[in-house]
């Protein structure tokens, strides 16, 4: 197999997710969820998301490290070159409260860094991706792919900018840095959406004050640095990068 075979099988994988969330969804008004260890919510839906990723990702061969998997100790993963890093549903609060604001998220990271990313929103059908050779695309199932191009360095002292924020994780230091600007244009939303309004020219700054793991950003980090958009974690500037020993981001900024 080819890194470009490797792509097909997970958008293949990505878009079945997708349909198995959409199932759940529309099944009742109401969608039942368990707290995890970490009080977040877990549905049905993330389940048979992640088994039919997995059975999927399963044909590549390649180690899978998922949100909804057992633990994986570090000295188990620490020399991986390649794995997968899935988030199953990502946005599961906006998926109980039903507001379509959730993705599904598949990343190859190589040498610790998003090589190839998949994200798919499954109530508008439309999938997001970029290859190994960092051409990024937009498709809404039954229509042709769209090529992303790369956008222009953001100013942040410019007026208006559009920020995107998170709906359900605004706090103090995200008012903070928001009061900084120059009459900005909040838009909120859950999930990676908020990634990829930035690489589909829909937002200009997503500042993250607030916790996230790294199958949270892998997929979505991908579509943006192969637009050369980089995800800099706000106290040393450095790049975010992945199978860390603690899977907990930095608090991060975005903006090309």
């Amino acid at each position: 197999m080819n890194y470009e075979d490797y792509v097909n099988i997970a958008k293949d994988a990505a878009i079945l997710a997708g349909k198995k969330i959409m199932e759940v969804y529309n099944a009742s008004k109401e969608i039942e969820f368990e707290s995890k260890n970490d009080n977040s919510p877990l549905t049905i839906a993330d389940k048979k998301s992640h088994n039919t990723i997995i059975d999927i990702l399963n044909k590549t061969n390649i180690n899978i490290l998922s949100e909804e998997s057992d633990a994986i100790k570090y000295e188990s993963r620490k020399n991986w070159d390649e794995y997968w890093l899935i988030d199953p549903l990502d946005g599961t609060k906006e998926f109980i409260k039903k507001n379509g604001e959730f993705t599904v998220n598949i990343a190859l990271i190589k040498n610790n860094m998003p090589f190839i990313g998949i994200v798919f929103c499954p109530v508008n059908k439309i999938l997001y991706w970029n290859d190994a050779k960092k051409n990024v695309y937009k498709k809404k199932l039954g229509q042709d792919a769209k090529k992303l191009n790369k956008r222009k360095p953001i100013d942040e002292t410019s007026k208006n900018l559009r920020v995107v924020i998170s709906r359900s994780h605004l706090n103090k230091d995200t008012n903070n840095y928001i009061n900084k600007l120059n009459n900005p244009k909040l838009i909120s939303c859950g999930s990676s959406l908020k990634f990829l309004y930035i690489a589909d020219n829909q937002a200009d700054i997503y500042p993250r004050f607030g916790p996230t793991m790294e199958w949270d950003t892998a997929a979505a980090h991908s579509i943006l640095r192969s637009l050369n958009i980089m995800v800099i974690n706000i106290e040393d500037k450095t790049e975010l990068s992945y199978n860390k020993k603690n899977l907990l981001n930095p608090y991060f900024l975005i903006k090309p």
